[in-house]
């Protein structure tokens, strides 16, 4: 079987706004063959039909953007379908195969390199879009999250005192690490009530309570999912607070899991209430929550690590750890997933004295050390790691927000064995940081981790800058 020639490039999915996405370059188009009059001159082809036109005419807003298409080029025949996923029309123009096999598409989603290409990919037709939830792992995928940066001036976290935040200002911008030209900017709708606390990403959706009242935001198409009330007196979102969702929200099992001090509060998606569990942490916060190898990891403001079952009841389970094999205590570590392993990534401080004779015995700097849970002894133990070879790990400080790895990273112009920071520095401009695993970033003007560490919680009150994947990348036939 011969492999159709594909270009992809950027095409909104269907519900959002086509003029979404900005300054991008025009679409691609198929070769076309001369033509002949009755005298046999040459005359000028017609224009090619675009998947767009194909699709119904539909026009780009003026001024905003032009459209790459996804160009398939290959011989009519009755196994292709209409890029537009019309099967009634035999006009030339652009053809797609729409009946191969999932194996197939899904080798080609490893190829995508950028989220517009993921975008063309699953606008090409509805197979091709369904085949995306088939695919077998999220971490496989070749290109990185998006990066999202409040669109409101930067405040230091608890400035403002402890308050909620009102959404009527929540605006936000997304951009791509493979075209930092090209921005979305995007906001919550107007609801009621306005003022919530932030209680986490998950899934690409942002997490929101006030009091009984839960709301779910979409961060790439601003919608909008409300939950049933929550119990009173949740103690949700003032000092304590972290909400995930168990999987994308499409799926079938989807729960979302909203953590206290005291309880777990657990909504299965599409139901009319929720099920409360105690939790036996001693009213510690929860800090961070990763899913590893199918299981809800949570890891507690004491360094205890726990795993959490929802179905079919709830248990949770101490994962005995021995952390003397570490030269020193971890401060405020992220938990990252990496395929089959679960690294912990440390912003250390180092004496610069002991690196050099010129610093004072107080000047510090930081550094980046990343180390993977070693389960084959018991109990488990915490391994140093020297490089991260052909790996890139992107975190936030906000560990309420989803941690990636992102594997061959020079595929999508990043860098392997570098560690991608959200905000790193108090630079108002800063978009993202990439600092190479061992290298040494100065303390100075650097954002204190501590503000979202185990002893002080995170702000409640705004949101910090962080990674994610959008919804529609976990579930595009949604």
């Amino acid at each position: 079987m011969t492999m159709p020639l594909f270009t992809c490039g950027l095409r909104p999915p269907r519900e959002r706004n086509a003029s979404a996405w900005s300054g991008l370059v025009t679409s691609s188009r198929p070769p076309t063959r001369p033509s002949t009059d009755p005298h046999g001159r040459k005359t000028k082809p017609p224009p090619p039909k675009t998947a767009t036109a194909a699709a119904g005419g539909r026009t780009l807003a003026a001024g905003r953007q032009r459209q790459k298409e996804l160009i398939i080029v290959e011989r009519p025949s009755k196994d292709a379908c209409h890029a537009s996923g019309s099967s009634s029309s035999t006009s030339p123009g652009l053809y797609v195969c729409a009946d191969l096999l999932d194996s197939l598409l899904h080798e080609i989603i490893v190829l995508i390199n950028s989220f517009q290409d993921f975008l063309a990919f699953i606008g090409t037709c509805c197979s091709w879009r369904a085949a995306v939830s088939s695919f077998p792992s999220m971490y496989t995928l070749s290109f990185p999250p998006l990066h999202l940066k409040p669109d409101a001036p930067y405040f230091h976290p608890h400035s403002r005192g402890i308050k909620p935040l009102l959404l009527s200002n929540c605006k936000w911008k997304l951009r791509d690490p493979c075209k930092k030209n090209i921005s979305l900017c995007c906001s919550v709708t107007q609801n009621t009530p306005n003022t919530m606390h932030y209680l986490g990403c998950s899934y690409g959706y942002l997490i929101f309570t006030y009091e009984e009242h839960c709301l779910l935001v979409d961060a790439y198409t601003g919608a909008k999912v409300k939950p049933p009330k929550l119990p009173c007196n949740n103690d949700l979102g003032y000092f304590s607070g972290i909400g995930v969702l168990t999987a994308p929200f499409s799926s079938p099992n989807s729960c979302l899991l909203l953590f206290s001090n005291a309880s777990m509060f657990e909504w299965q998606v599409g139901t009319n209430s929720w099920s409360v569990h105690p939790l036996a942490l001693d009213h510690e916060r929860v800090h961070q929550i990763v899913f590893f190898k199918g299981q809800i990891l949570v890891i507690d403001a004491l360094m205890r690590l726990h795993t959490v079952q929802v179905t079919p009841q709830f248990s949770m389970q101490e994962v005995a750890i021995m952390w003397n094999s570490l030269q020193t205590f971890p401060v405020n570590p992220w938990l990252v997933a990496c395929g089959d392993m679960l690294l912990m990534v440390e912003l250390s401080f180092r004496s610069l004295s002991s690196v050099n004779r010129m610093f004072e015995p107080n000047d510090y700097s930081r550094i980046f050390e990343v180390f993977y849970l070693d389960l084959s002894v018991k109990p488990a133990k915490w391994v140093k790691m020297e490089k991260l070879q052909n790996r890139a790990l992107f975190v936030s400080f906000d560990k309420r927000n989803p941690a990636f790895a992102c594997m061959n990273p020079e595929r999508w112009g990043g860098k392997s064995n570098c560690i991608y920071v959200a905000r790193l520095f108090d630079n108002p401009d800063e978009t993202w940081t990439a600092v190479e695993l061992g290298q040494v970033v100065p303390n100075h003007g650097t954002v204190h981790n501590m503000m979202y560490g185990f002893s002080f919680p995170p702000d409640y009150s705004q949101i910090g800058n962080l990674w994610l994947f959008p919804s529609l990348v976990y579930g595009a036939s949604q």
